[in-house]
């Protein structure tokens, strides 16, 4: 009951601060003067994990707020992103606060373009293209999941998997620990995919808004650009673009070209994801960081750095069959994350504590339940 009584605080404390926010929105203009005033809550979305222990809550909690609102103030700050006026001139405080902590895209109906910004236009679609923003010809197949029709039958068979990889941890001391490795990385998909699902459903009872699509079925992926461009986790993808990938691009794309500006852009952008996921695993740890995780974005970085290379040398001529392409990403992914990644989850047992949490809450649902049907 501490832990959930603290929860609320730093909810609350979230909700005060993000009022603030939206009224030096609307008396400050945009530019230093307003990051001035918003550095503080920065700094105080930065704090407020410290406050938690469950690593449940400690996970949402920076991740929605440590970093999906800070990057969505400091945009802010200058006018863009998806709380800027611009975007949304009727945003209302409500509506301010939600899209600040959730994954909530405005739906718009945009103006038709004139034709002096029609050259604009299709020049940043060619260059959105190089990290994924875009249905390429790569894998012209996959398409955007439709944010109306929810698959309940798809969500089903996810949480039964889900479930299904809880109850194996009860036979941990059967378990070889290279199949251990893999429970673990579908546990976090599946739950974070559920876990979602959840709030999307909410938000969409609540609000009547949809929550952007998270996750496009990344064990399809083609190749390490669809995987990060377009299947997993979309929603950093989304909030990284305008914060690091473009205004890097744009810094180099006198030096370097239209062509190449890509190359450096999107290695900040997943250097900036490799930053902030150190931050968040000390959160879930309090552990000093041994830097693999880095390690494990600037790999990835540097090997989606290299694949956009060659298929600008090749320009189309040649293609690795979508099966062969599809098996090497996947098995690229698991191995990585087998060496780097999961490894620093298990250095602060967060394993034992996100399945303790599960039986918890599990217990606690049956209760309810065994309490209303009797």
């Amino acid at each position: 009951m501490e832990e959930l009584s603290n929860l609320i605080k730093v909810w609350l404390t979230a909700f005060i601060s993000l009022c603030y926010c939206y009224t030096i929105g609307k008396v400050v203009s945009k530019g230093p003067p307003r990051l001035v005033l918003l550095l503080p809550i920065v700094c105080l979305f930065l704090y407020l994990p410290l406050k938690l222990s469950s690593v449940t809550f400690i996970g949402f909690t920076a991740f929605f707020i440590a970093w999906l609102a800070n990057f969505k103030l400091l945009l802010f700050a200058f006018g863009k992103g998806p709380l800027a006026s611009d975007h949304s001139p009727s945003i209302s405080l409500g509506l301010f606060v939600a899209v600040a902590c959730l994954p909530i895209k405005i739906q718009q109906h945009q103006p038709p373009l004139k034709k002096s910004e029609e050259p604009h236009y299709r020049e940043s679609r060619s260059l959105s293209k190089s990290y994924g923003t875009d249905q390429n010809k790569e894998n012209p197949s996959v398409k955007t999941p439709d944010k109306g029709r929810v698959s309940l039958l798809n969500y089903a068979i996810k949480a039964l998997l889900l479930a299904l990889v809880v109850k194996a941890y009860d036979y941990i001391d059967f378990i070889h620990p290279k199949v251990l490795f893999f429970l673990y990385c579908f546990y976090i998909y599946f739950f974070l995919e559920l876990i979602l699902a959840v709030m999307a459903a909410l938000a969409r009872a609540l609000l009547g808004l949809e929550l952007e699509p998270q996750f496009n079925e990344p064990y399809l992926s083609s190749s390490l650009q669809d995987f990060w461009g377009k299947r997993w986790n979309l929603m950093v993808t989304s909030i990284l673009r305008p914060s690091v990938y473009e205004p890097t691009l744009n810094i180099f794309k006198n030096s370097l070209g239209r062509k190449w500006a890509s190359i450096p852009a999107v290695m900040a952008t997943f250097m900036v994801s490799a930053i902030m996921h150190e931050l968040v695993f000390y959160y879930l740890g309090r552990l000093m960081p041994t830097w693999k995780i880095t390690g494990f974005f600037v790999l990835h970085g540097l090997c989606l750095t290299i694949e956009i290379v060659l298929k600008k040398a090749v320009a189309g001529r040649w293609r690795l069959p979508r099966l062969i392409s599809g098996a090497l990403t996947v098995v690229f992914v698991f191995s990585t994350c087998f060496w780097l990644f999961i490894p620093q989850l298990l250095r602060f047992h967060a394993d034992v504590k996100m399945f303790e949490e599960c039986a918890a809450v599990s217990a606690f649902l049956r209760n309810i339940f065994q309490s209303f049907t009797h």
